[in-house]
């Protein structure tokens, strides 16, 4: 039997979840699907990030999708910086296009499978 909250097998005739704590009096069980993580989220989606990556990489948006959040932040004041530096003082795009170069890699290598779990550890839906 799983537990209908998170999916964690539990032991028949037990009447509460030992991961999640939901009570299982006589609730309708479900064996967990391919697209819910162990806690019962939803999977992240390799394509959207891998897109993200290509077209917004230089904003961080894959990775704050993704729940790498010190990293997304890096690439979106690596960006900001660089425009600020361009607008000013008339340099500055190298910063720019180092961040969007390297949302472009870390995009492909979301959709190529280099990279396969999101923040938390949790697989990637394809």
């Amino acid at each position: 039997m799983f537990c209908p909250k998170c999916g964690k097998q539990v032991e028949d005739g037990s009447t509460f979840c030992p991961l999640c704590g939901a009570a299982l009096n006589g609730e309708t069980v479900y064996a967990p699907s391919a697209e819910l993580n162990p806690d019962g989220s939803e999977k992240k989606s390799k394509v959207a990030a891998g897109i993200l990556g290509i077209l917004l990489g230089h904003l961080g948006i894959h990775n704050f999708y993704l729940g790498y959040t010190g990293k997304a932040i890096g690439q979106l004041v690596l960006t900001v910086v660089g425009w600020i530096l361009s607008i000013a003082l008339g340099f500055g795009l190298i910063l720019v296009s180092a961040s969007a170069i390297w949302g472009l890699i870390e995009g492909i290598m979301i959709l190529t499978g280099s990279i396969k779990v999101d923040g938390k550890g949790n697989t990637l839906k394809s």
